[in-house]
């Protein structure tokens, strides 16, 4: 799954910085398939009021032990904490961000990745701000599976977030979208990030369209329903074990 370095800490440097002085210079998003991207900070300190409708929904249907996979500030860890009452276990690779969890009131935020974490089950497991990025490649949908399957508890769910780009494509005269195939799966892009200078190693990201995913559900054993449709494009879904 995505590789991205933890020594790099890009994510972790910005937010430590915005959180101890309030520096507000934006994270930079670089790929070789699309002009450069940024993201403010002061986003990722976001409150609930001012998350997208389908974060919200999501926020909405967590229930019992939560865990928050790259939490990053803690915005959504610290709703369901603070304001659900829910037990949460929050994650991240950036150890600069986990710090500044705990520093914001996090009770167990915890510097480690996802197909690292062990020996813990949930009800449910948060994956947001496109979830399924972590994935990196589509070669590896089975062991994203199977690491599922490994942490959730029997009656548990995913929650999960992310978005088709099939939009990026120009249709032909009769409507139709024409996709190379042989350039390999459209949501699967290259990132780095540059952050006062400093810019991390490449990383895979994959944006998974929802039949995508529910196929790939299906075969490991998952039900996969759509919850709910974005404004363009985006979908949140929930993963639950079939009967």
């Amino acid at each position: 799954m995505n590789d991205q370095k933890k020594d790099t800490d890009i994510f972790g440097k910005a937010i430590k910085a915005f959180y101890e002085t309030g520096a507000e210079e934006e994270i930079k998003v670089l790929s070789p398939d699309f002009d450069e991207d940024v993201i403010p900070v002061a986003y990722l300190f976001r409150n609930y009021q001012e998350m997208p409708v389908l974060e919200q929904t999501a926020l909405s249907l967590c229930q019992g032990d939560t865990l928050d996979v790259g939490c990053g500030a803690g915005s959504h860890s610290l709703y369901l904490e603070q304001e659900k009452g829910l037990p949460v276990t929050a994650i991240d690779i950036s150890a600069g961000a986990i710090e500044v969890c705990r520093q914001r009131g996090l009770k167990n935020a915890q510097n480690i990745a996802f197909e690292d974490l062990s020996e813990q089950k949930f009800d449910t497991i948060l994956m947001l701000m496109n979830g399924t990025g972590i994935i990196g490649k589509m070669r590896n949908l089975d062991a994203f599976f199977l690491k599922l399957k490994s942490l959730l508890k029997e009656a548990g769910q995913v929650l999960i977030d992310s978005s088709d780009l099939i939009y990026l494509f120009d249709p032909d005269e009769d409507g139709g979208i024409w996709i190379d195939t042989a350039q390999g799966y459209y949501g699967e892009l290259m990132y780095s990030l540059n952050y006062k200078g400093e810019t991390s190693n490449n990383f895979d990201w994959l944006y998974l369209d929802f039949d995508s995913l529910s196929l790939a559900a299906a075969k490991n054993g998952f039900l996969c329903e759509l919850v709910k449709e974005g404004e363009h494009y985006d979908y949140l879904a929930k993963l639950t074990f079939k009967k």
